[in-house]
């Protein structure tokens, strides 16, 4: 199979009139070149070049395939080109999987400007809690809280210092009133969430010293994050969620924060896909703007300062 470099190096050397000079060009060494020409011209069966001590020609076969060899160059060159163009280019399908809550209520209207933005990108939204097969599954690239537990996948952080609140609406705060404490927590309802079969009613806090942690309980749990807000809202309950979920509930008085002085869990967002190679120029732009925008909701995060 004939080589690209080697090919390089025999039209340099007729464009230069010498090996050594197309050598250095290349950077290459005498003897680098050398072989090159001659695996070329082995490859071919034909001598290429006539060379001597002071002087190097084409010979008439070579004069006939540096046609064929400089189109060879110039189509490949163009294929590069294309391929980086594609590249750069903000269009095609961006296969995309997020949490449930976040990907309703949050997601969605920035998405929504991403493709003004780029009106040539078709976007493929899959929702759902559970963690996307990113080996099997149609997708890119996948949204989701807390750490891989996939080493082999790549993980690139949206909202690093994301934290859970602990809320709940003011008409179940009217019925129940306020935990004051991290204990008073078994004396209320708390909505449960479930994922893979496991329901996390274990929550943890944290007052600057030591660790406090609870185990909960309540009359329902779903593993759609989304169901647990609604609820929430609804005053059915206690929730423990991620604050980029329920930050517009809070600031529009449908949820208030409990406990502020206490700090929470972290609940990191990530961007993850299966293999480098998916982090297409869409969706470094778009990881872009999911890290200004969660910025901008992370700086209302309530805690013991404000």
């Amino acid at each position: 199979m004939l080589r690209f470099d080697d090919l390089q190096l025999f039209v340099r050397a007729a464009d230069l009139g010498g090996l050594s000079a197309a050598a250095r060009v290349m950077d290459l060494s005498p003897a680098v070149a050398s072989a090159a020409l001659k695996r070329l011209e082995h490859l071919l069966g034909v001598r290429l070049l006539a060379r001597s001590t002071r002087s190097l020609r084409l010979t008439a076969e070579g004069e006939s395939f540096l046609e064929y060899a400089r189109a060879a160059l110039a189509s490949l060159e163009e294929g590069r080109k294309v391929l980086a163009h594609a590249q750069d280019q903000v269009s095609g399908v961006l296969q995309l999987s997020a949490p449930s809550d976040f990907g309703r209520n949050v997601l969605l209207p920035w998405l929504d400007e991403f493709q003004r933005q780029h009106p040539q990108l078709t976007v493929r939204l899959l929702l759902g809690d559970q963690v996307a097969d990113l080996f099997r599954q149609p997708v890119d690239v996948a949204l989701r809280y807390g750490e891989p537990e996939d080493s082999s996948l790549v993980a690139l952080p949206v909202a690093a210092e994301n934290r859970r609140v602990l809320c709940a609406s003011p008409e179940y705060l009217a019925r129940h009133g306020q935990p004051r404490q991290v204990a008073d927590l078994a004396q209320h309802n708390c909505l449960l969430y479930m994922l893979s079969g496991r329901v996390h009613d274990h929550w943890r806090f944290g007052d600057g010293k030591r660790e406090l942690a609870l185990t909960v309980s309540g009359d329902r749990f779903s593993d759609d994050a989304d169901v647990v807000r609604r609820w929430a809202i609804a005053g059915a309950g206690v929730a423990y969620k991620s604050w980029l979920d329920v930050a517009a509930d809070v600031q529009a008085g449908r949820l208030v924060v409990l406990l502020p002085e206490l700090a929470k869990e972290r609940a990191p967002l990530n961007l993850l896909c299966a293999h480098r190679a998916q982090l297409s120029h869409p969706v470094k732009l778009l990881r872009a703007l999911l890290e200004v925008q969660c910025e901008k909701i992370s700086r209302g995060y309530p805690d013991a300062t404000g």
